[in-house]
């Protein structure tokens, strides 16, 4: 099932996404390699064991993208043109390796393009921590905004059969 289109969001709707994703020490590691982040409080246990966390952080760049990725197959899967900022970041919580991430995406804003035939929608993304038997916590959240494609009208005439 590909994602939603235009029409389909709805403003004040929260959308619960279904993956989850645990963070393994060699998904950090070569986030930073591919990315050149070479942070000594994501790489080196040594230098994080003297850090107020005492482990090494998973790259809060990692766990943005993470979140991101999680919330494209019930939001943009197949139905974006683009994304066009990501604004308002924040990592409230620390991730460490072994940290199981749930993201879920609602929607604040959308509006049609000047010439009809797209939309502009913006979500906050949250990205959690998930926590056995406690509240999850929240560890990443973010505006993402999209140009989304508006549903094909043969698209219409098949969901009207």
């Amino acid at each position: 099932m590909p994602g939603l289109y235009y029409e389909e969001f709805e403003v004040g709707e929260t959308i619960e996404h279904a993956k989850r994703r645990t963070i393994s020490e060699a998904d950090n590691q070569r986030f930073c390699d591919m990315t050149m982040n070479q942070q000594p409080l994501h790489l080196d246990a040594d230098f994080a064991e003297e850090t107020q966390f005492g482990e090494r952080l998973v790259n809060g760049l990692y766990t943005m993208s993470l979140a991101v990725g999680i919330s494209i197959p019930e939001t943009t899967d197949g139905t974006i043109v683009a994304n066009l900022s990501y604004d308002d970041v924040e990592h409230p919580n620390p991730v460490f390796h072994g940290d199981t991430i749930r993201a879920q995406s609602t929607v604040t804003d959308k509006r049609e393009t000047s010439d009809g035939e797209r939309g502009v929608v913006t979500m906050r993304v949250e990205a959690f921590k998930v926590v056995d038997g406690d509240d999850d916590i929240l560890v990443c959240e973010l505006e993402r905004t999209v140009l989304s494609e508006k549903r094909p009208e043969d698209a219409e005439s098949d969901a009207d059969d």
